[in-house]
């Protein structure tokens, strides 16, 4: 599967970002978009191209790092049911932006990838589910989508071949939950954005109860590249079990803050240093969000972890979106818990009573503790509370939701009571 013209080959995600008008088709074209989808349409199957992503080891790019290929094989065939494809493009986790930057900079790659998945899955309708603030990301969608239509790269017999494929672009209302692939459906299918139980998992019974595949904008931008040069090439990339490049949205008290896409298994150490320009203050971290909001904080003894999925998990938190925070020594750490706790009693759907009621105590509590009013004994009540909430919900929200709180109790308690003294004074 190896191209015959190299310069043409977008390897990562983030290849051609920085070409001037890359969203426009003929510039894309000019720079190898599509080159290889007359190939996967008329020379591929089902059973060759999942193969192939399960040989690259590709796991999702969203959060949860499911391997991408196992995924698509759980899909039934010949049930009589349409399969869907849903592309989860709502990216609400705190700190993650890297997603954005491929719909609006190289939209026809998200697109491309699509393509792929879909005719690997023999999808005929599939869709964007992006997040309702992402105004100018959905119109860039949606111009991309117009002129693969008018180019026959979607629509009615793609490029002559027995495939169709339709792609709609479907704006979210801004809530936070609805990142969660069972809260998609339910908002895509029109009702309020509620997770549901599990299982049936959506790839055997999903979106308007058909077999439904949902993967991440990031996910999807890689297919091509690996269709092309194959999944050993991807393997090959990385750690095992952890391999292909990923996107890092970095953040935080770093010197030159941005997305930043390496391989897997780059130590944090380097990535912050190397690439970020190191800490604004200081030269070792007080404490690192490694996986968006949700995740537990990192330690400076863990400055050197590698970046893989296993090893972010083996520290005590997890990779996630790849939404890397970084704290230095001017950090308030209580401030920082209790804005996160604040965001996730908003975000809270209400559902289980786990989550509606205990978030709301969190943020309270913290909010005591900010304004002087705390005492010893809330340093028990929130551990308690964040006890009793994770894995108790249909969903992770409440477990993302007492990770900063125990990050910061567990870690951090001493500045927690200087923080209720020097209010209180």
């Amino acid at each position: 599967m190896i191209s015959s013209d190299p310069s043409k080959v977008t390897t990562h995600c983030f290849d051609r970002i920085h070409i001037h008008h890359q969203r426009q088709l003929k510039v894309a074209r000019a720079n190898g978009a599509y080159q290889f989808l007359p190939h996967v349409l008329n020379e591929l199957d089902t059973d060759t191209i999942i193969t192939e992503i399960k040989t690259s080891g590709i796991r999702g790019r969203g959060g949860a790092g499911f391997p991408t290929g196992l995924k698509w094989s759980f899909v039934p065939r010949n049930t009589g049911k349409p399969t869907y494809l849903l592309c989860n493009a709502d990216e609400g986790e705190p700190g993650t932006f890297k997603d954005r930057d491929i719909m609006r900079f190289d939209p026809h790659l998200l697109i491309e990838g699509m393509i792929m998945a879909g005719f690997a899955l023999n999808v005929h309708d599939a869709y964007i589910y992006i997040r309702g603030e992402f105004v100018h990301e959905a119109m860039v969608l949606n111009q991309a989508i117009a002129e693969a239509y008018a180019a026959n790269l979607l629509g009615e017999s793609i490029l002559g071949t027995s495939f169709s494929m339709n792609l709609t672009v479907h704006r979210g209302a801004g809530a936070y939950i609805c990142g969660e692939e069972t809260a998609l459906i339910e908002s895509l299918e029109g009702r309020p954005g509620r997770p549901r139980f599990k299982p049936p998992f959506p790839a055997v019974e999903g979106f308007y109860q058909c077999p439904t595949v949902v993967n991440n904008v990031e996910t999807l931008a890689s297919i091509p590249a690996i269709l092309r040069l194959g999944g050993a090439w991807h393997a090959a990339i990385g750690t095992p079990n952890n391999t292909g490049m990923k996107i890092f949205s970095v953040s935080g008290h770093v010197n030159r803050p941005g997305n930043y896409e390496v391989p897997l298994g780059t130590p944090l150490k380097t990535l912050i240093e190397h690439h970020c320009g190191g800490l604004k203050h200081g030269t070792i971290p007080k404490a690192i969000i490694p996986g968006g909001s949700s995740s537990m904080w990192l330690m400076a003894d863990h400055y050197e972890v590698p970046l893989t999925f296993d090893d972010i998990m083996k520290a005590g938190s997890m990779l996630g979106s790849g939404a890397i925070i970084v704290m230095d020594e001017t950090a308030n750490v209580v401030q920082v818990a209790t804005r996160l706790a604040h965001f996730y009693a908003h975000e809270s759907c209400g559902q289980c009573t786990p989550c509606r009621e205990g978030t709301g105590w969190l943020a309270r509590v913290l909010q005591r503790i900010e304004h002087g009013q705390g005492t010893e004994d809330d340093l028990p009540v929130l551990e308690q509370a964040s006890v009793h909430m994770a894995g108790r919900t249909i969903c992770a929200l409440a477990d993302g939701a007492v990770a900063p709180v125990l990050s910061l109790i567990r870690n951090f308690p001493d500045e927690v009571r200087s923080r209720m003294m020097e209010k209180a004074a």
